[in-house]
């Protein structure tokens, strides 16, 4: 039996990472995402790069005593003396997805920042989570006595009342409870590395459909399929843009899988229409 000894395909390299739960590991499959627009990227580079950083930060706080002090360090680190924030003037660019060049630049948006600060405050022993909040990533730290919600576009940290007011823009008439942790602890949750990276590929995803991106929106759609096997619409978004690309073989495929799996959903008559019309 020959042994293939080539190097894995960006595709199957991000599917070797997040092929379990249990041992994701969000910062490498996170960095990994680069590789479709930068093939040459050395994505152990880019960890060693920020195992650098951790060991700055290590030594700034060794006399740190307890965990608000460990996160005010951070906080100075991180978003003062790095620079790390939000790219208000290029929102929209893609490389504010990749973490290499987040690196760089020390500007990207709230989730690929939000990667990078969680890897630090995990390295200080903070409990530390990403919290998957509508609109905006954020994160949050359990100090033990209670929760600080950081917002990592900015750095600020945030108010349960402005919290509850971010909510209210998008969802007007909501009514919180005065005193209870409903609905706002829902809104709170920990999200795990399989989420964050969807998100971050729904961000691109975004990008890449608003420019009419085909080829790059298909290479998304490829992650996502790999990250979330049974997300029936991710496999009707590539075959819609593979039909427009004129890859009609896996356009029906993908589109004929989602008609199977979906059961009754809202577009099922027009995504039959547009398999019929592939001949």
């Amino acid at each position: 039996m020959k042994l293939d000894l080539s190097a894995p395909t960006p595709l199957r390299y991000f599917a070797a990472l997040v092929q379990s739960d249990e041992h994701l590991p969000l910062l490498e499959a996170a960095a990994s995402l680069a590789q479709d627009e930068y093939p040459e990227l050395d994505v152990q580079h880019v960890l060693g790069d920020v195992d650098r950083l951790a060991a700055r930060l290590k030594r700034r706080v060794a006399g740190a005593d307890g965990p608000l002090e460990r996160l005010r360090a951070l906080g100075q680190f991180f978003f003062g003396d790095l620079g790390f924030g939000g790219n208000v003037n290029d929102y929209y660019n893609p490389d504010n997805s990749y973490l290499h060049a987040v690196l760089r630049t020390r500007r990207g948006i709230p989730i690929s920042l939000a990667v990078l600060w969680l890897e630090l405050a995990q390295g200080l022993g903070l409990r530390a989570t990403g919290v998957g909040f509508p609109g905006h990533f954020l994160v949050q730290v359990d100090l033990g006595e209670g929760h600080v919600v950081l917002d990592p576009f900015t750095g600020q940290s945030l108010s349960r009342g402005e919290l509850q007011g971010r909510i209210e823009e998008l969802h007007p008439g909501l009514a919180f409870a005065p005193d209870g942790p409903a609905p706002l602890a829902l809104y709170l949750r920990p999200a795990g590395p399989r989420q964050i990276l969807a998100r971050m590929l729904r961000n691109l995803q975004d990008i890449h459909r608003a420019q009419q991106d085909w080829p790059r929106f298909v290479a998304v759609q490829d992650r996502l399929i790999v990250l979330l096997p049974r997300a029936w619409a991710e496999y009707r978004d590539r075959g819609l843009a593979l039909a427009r690309l004129g890859d009609t073989a896996r356009a029906r495929q993908d589109l004929a899988l989602y008609l199977l799996e979906a059961g009754e959903a809202n577009d099922r008559d027009a995504v039959t229409r547009q398999l019929s019309a592939l001949g």
